[in-house]
Order: structure tokens, then sequence, then C-alpha cells
């Protein structure tokens, strides 16, 4: 099946199957859109088409992917086919003979369709605005923003020298109808190629697309290796070639059947204050200086749809392309590291913030050795937290990965630190853009070894309550190692005042919700040897619902620096090598100089509440 060749004939197949909603009274581009895609994507709602947005000339779609069901209409297949067939692939190059080319003969269709096919002026220029953004429907999705932000684009670039392609999105912010921002985070193909044209004094051409066929969305975010062309897998995604046609003031192509196109220059030597943002790990990101993009030239395809995607505190549409783009990868990770059997970034710490991987070792601690490779390996060399799990837990079960922590984890001989290292961008936890810390912890069963603390048998309910209080159907059968069951633990109220509500969760962490001073309460608690057998002690602040899985990932993982924030019971030292005895206390709440967390106004929620449930 050849997939869509365009963004309206994606919403025309949504609509001809009732999943694409149209709103035909006026929205607010200034949060409105906001609040309405957020609630779509809770519940994995329909596809939105806003038909009028205040003061723009062009409708509006948002949450085009924000559904499981959505991703697989796009791709045609499950994800997880998507995948299989890349890792055969990749498992079958180079061909050793004759019989392993047609062992690939299904793929083949796909393979040459990733040459893209060049055309004449393409539909995507058929109209022109000049150089002028102020008619299209462009967001603020929070109140704090630094303003407005395209926050779908697809920014093509080519390297200076070997005219390598790179699609990417990074945001945009708007600073008036002819310049935005450029948000080349560290890591980021596009910012590559900026880097050369700096370097070279010259500026880079830069072609941004603006709606775009779901084969082309995908790839764009697709982590595939630096110089490998997304517009080629594009093509393969879609099985059907990628169409260009060449630029109106560029020396380069432009995706044909785009939406919108804007072509500009990104200046050598220029920057500009970029930001605030609410980006997706659900907090404001700071203003920073950032390359600046200035628009050459708008054009648009006949009655043409604007894109955007709405980021913040999951779930958004970027939790379901993440989750689809991991399942189509994990495959390709495993022809590289075959020791791997399956692995997961969790879309509710941001993805980069927290991933888990099961490894069968084929020597003592092999998996250690992976986890350090995956921390060099392209995009997952951004990740913060690794947790290592045997061969038979499931890493996208939080309640066995951190059952395995409970179980297997000690934090003298199973935690890997590193400090001062690279960082994502949006990370603000260690107050330093680009730079922070990271850690490993191995989860591991121990060859001849029992856990040392007792293990809760499932996600432990929630409650106001201290950690007894927490128990229930998730009650552990018994302890290990003469630890005491973590649901026999007393009550962290009783024993300090800034503790307002406690959680087991998922049987491997004790969370506990403060008023304040976090560090304090974590540095008592953990010393305390009442939670001598508890393996990870975490405060969060009172924003934070403990009852809230997504969101209480979310609280966590987004909310300290390895180095600054964790917190060992006591630490003993071995030469250079300082191990960490008793519990890691957590420190996860929220500091000063941290950007706010985002929230939509009141008065907007109350607008939408007055109209959205209406038939």
């Amino acid at each position: 099946m050849k997939g869509f060749r365009t963004l309206t004939d994606f919403l025309d197949h949504l609509e001809r199957r009732g999943d694409l909603r149209r709103v035909t009274r006026e929205v607010d581009w200034q949060c409105e859109v906001t609040e309405i895609a957020c609630r779509e994507a809770k519940t994995e709602g329909p596809a939105l088409l806003f038909e009028q947005v205040r003061g723009a000339s062009f409708p509006l779609a948002v949450n085009v992917l924000a559904a499981d069901r959505r991703i697989e209409w796009a791709l045609g297949r499950k994800p997880a086919a998507v995948g299989a067939q890349l890792e055969e692939l990749f498992h079958a190059l180079p061909p050793r003979r004759l019989a392993d080319l047609w062992n690939q003969r299904g793929s083949l269709a796909r393979v040459l369709a990733m040459r893209p096919k060049l055309v004449g002026a393409g539909p995507a220029q058929a109209h022109a605005l000049g150089a002028d953004l102020s008619s299209l429907p462009i967001l603020q999705l929070w109140p704090k923003d630094g303003g407005r932000f395209l926050t779908f684009p697809l920014v093509l670039t080519e390297h200076p020298v070997t005219k390598v392609r790179n699609l990417g999105i990074y945001r945009m912010h708007v600073f008036d109808a002819q310049t935005t921002g450029m948000h080349w985070q560290i890591g980021k193909g596009g910012g590559f190629h900026f880097h050369e044209a700096e370097k070279r004094g010259d500026g880079l051409e830069v072609a941004v697309a603006v709606g775009a066929d779901p084969a082309t969305l995908l790839a764009s975010v697709a982590p595939l290796p630096e110089g490998v062309d997304e517009i080629a897998f594009a093509g393969f995604l879609r099985g059907a070639p990628t169409r260009l046609s060449r630029a109106h003031t560029l020396a380069m192509r432009v995706p044909a059947d785009a939406e919108f196109v804007i072509e500009g220059l990104v200046p050598a030597a220029e920057r500009r204050s970029e930001g605030p943002f609410g980006d997706h790990f659900g907090h404001y990101s700071h203003a920073a200086p950032f390359p600046v993009f200035h628009v050459k030239a708008v054009t648009h395809r006949a009655q043409p749809i604007f894109q955007a995607s709405v980021v913040g505190k999951p779930p958004q549409e970027d939790k379901f392309m993440g989750e689809a783009v991991q399942e189509m990868f994990t495959g390709v990770l495993k022809v590289i590291h075959p020791e791997i059997r399956d692995l997961w970034a969790y879309f509710e710490a941001g993805f980069h913030n927290l991933l888990v991987v099961a490894v069968e070792n084929r020597f003592a601690k092999e998996a250690k050795k992976t986890a350090l490779g995956l921390l060099g390996t392209g995009q997952l060399s951004l990740t913060k937290a690794i947790v290592l799990v045997d061969a038979d837990v499931n890493p996208r079960d939080r309640g066995a990965v951190f059952e395995a922590i409970a179980r297997n984890f000690d934090p003298a001989e199973d935690f890997i630190l590193l400090p001062g290292v690279p960082l994502d961008t949006l990370d603000f936890t260690s107050y330093t853009m680009n730079l922070g810390s990271k850690m490993v912890l191995d989860a591991q069963g121990h060859a001849g070894a029992v856990g040392s603390a007792g293990v809760v048998a499932g996600a432990a309910s929630a409650g106001g309550g201290g950690a007894g209080g927490a128990s229930g159907a998730g009650a552990p059968s018994g302890s290990h190692g003469g630890a005491p069951p973590l649901a026999d633990l007393p009550d962290p109220r009783a024993l300090d005042a800034n503790v307002t509500a406690s959680r087991l969760a998922w049987g491997g962490m004790l969370v506990v919700q403060v008023k304040s001073e976090g560090r304090a309460v974590v540095e008592h608690l953990a010393r305390r040897p009442e939670y001598a057998g508890v393996k990870l002690l975490v405060a969060v602040s009172q924003d934070v619902p403990l009852g809230d899985d997504e969101l209480l990932l979310w609280g966590i993982f987004t909310r300290f620096d390895c180095a600054r924030d964790i917190v060992p019971a006591r630490t003993e030292s071995r030469g250079a090598w300082l191990a960490c005895r008793g519990p890691l206390g957590i420190d996860a709440t929220w500091k000063n100089g941290y950007p706010e967390p985002v929230a939509t106004p009141a008065e907007v929620v109350a607008k939408v509440d007055a109209w959205w449930g209406e038939p």
C-alpha cells in the first residue's frame, strides 16, 4: 500500500473514518487552541481542524497524529511491523549471496521509493504570500511564552559542502512578519549544517515546510544517523518517492506537496533572544540566544491547511509520534547491540529523561557496557537516566521496572554517575544549558544473590496517607533478605513535618510530597533506619499528583539533576570510587531558578468549558 501524498489527503481519510472534528466557530490562537488540543490528546480524541482562527486567513490542523490508530492508518500498518522490516533489512546488509537479496524482495519497492522524485513547480508553490507570515494561524501555546511559535515546522537544510540533506522539527519563535528564531538544539542535524556554514563565515539557506503527509512528519522526528536523509526515509515509509521541486529563492529543492513552504536564510554570527517557550518537558524553557531566520518568500498550495503541534505536560501529540518512532527503530538498535532484548524511553519523562533497557548478558556486566554505548549513540546520547533490567523484564511495564530496582539494585555496586556531560538543551535542572549529568541504575539480578528489599507485586494504590496507608492490592507477600515489606514502613508524615502525603510507587520507590525543603526531607528520611530497605526515596512538590502515574513520572524525572539532587544515605570512598550506601534519596522538587510548569489560564479553561461540549 502506498501512503498519503499530502496532509489534506490524510485529513480527508480521517474525516471519512469519523476521526476528524471540524471546529467552525472562531478560536483564539492565544492559549484556546492549546486547551482544546490538550483535552483531546488525553483521551486520544479526533484530529482537529479549526476553520477560523482569530486574525488568520487559513485553517489550522492540530493533533493530526495524536492517537495510535491514526499512526497506524498513516503507515498502513503497525509501527512495530515497520521496525521488523527495518531490522530484517539491516541484518541482510551487506548481502553475501543472491538468496539474501531474494529474501528482501518484499522490501524492494520501499527501498526504491527512497530516491526522491524531482518535479517542476509543485503544488506547494501555486500561490505566493511574499515575505510575510502575518496571515498564518501561528499559535501562542502558553501564557508566558515569549510570543507566537511555529511548532510543527519541517526545517530542511543542506550541508554546505556535501549537500547532504537534513529534515528536522525545530521550534521557530516569530519575532515579526519576516523574522523568527531557529531553535537548533545540540545534537541536531540542522544545527550541524549551520555550524559548518558559520565556520566558513556563510549563512545557511533554509526551507521550512508546514503541513505535510504523515510519512514526512514521522520521518522528520526519526532518530536517523547523521547524514541519512529523512526525505529518503519518508519515501520508504510511504512506499512512494517524496516529490521535490526547485525553490523560488534558494538553490535547493523543497517538498513539492507541502501545504506551505517558507524560504529563507539564517545568517552567520547573528543571534537573538529566543523564548521562553512551554516545551514538551512541561515547563517553560528559559529565553536564550539562538540563530535568526529571515523570511524571503512564503508559498502555498490551493486551499492549504496550516499545521501545528501542542506540547506541554504529557500526554500530547509527541507521545504518539515518539512511541511510534521507538517501535520502528528498536530493532535497528538490536542489530547494533545484539545483547539488547528490548528498550523503551518514557514519554512521561520527556523521552530523554528515562530509558529502560532489557539486556541479556553474555559476559559479566555486559549491560553496563551497553548503557555506556547507548549514551554515545545518536539522539540516545541525550538520555539522562538509564535503568538496566534483565532480559525477561518488560521495559515498557513501569511496575516491573521499579520492582526490579527494589529486588536487585544495590547503590554501592550498581550506580554510575556521569557529571559534566552534554545534556538535552531543554533540560533546565543543572542551571547550565546543554550541560548536566547522567546516571545508570543497574537493576539486573545478581547471580547467586538475593535482593535485599521488599517488593510490591503490583502498582500500589495512591492515597494521602503514609506509606503504610498506600498498601492494598499491591502489597507484597513477603520480603527479601530480612528487610520489612515496603507496605509496612512507617508513615513519613510522622517522621517529618514537611511531608504532606506519600505513595509506594510501583513497588520500587517511596515518593513523598513535601511543602518545602525537599533536599532536607530526603536527607533525613534516607538516613532513618526504618527505610534502610528502600532503594529510591523521592521528594516531589505539591503540584505533582501522587495518584496519576503519568504526571508522577513527569514530576520526578523532569525536576532533578543527577549530580546535584541525588542524596545517598551515606557514602564511603574506595580510592577514587565513591560508593553509595543505603537508599538513594532524590530531591525532585521544583527549585528556585527552575522555569515554571505550564498551565492554561483559568479564564481560557472557563471559556472552552462554556462551548466545547456542545454537539
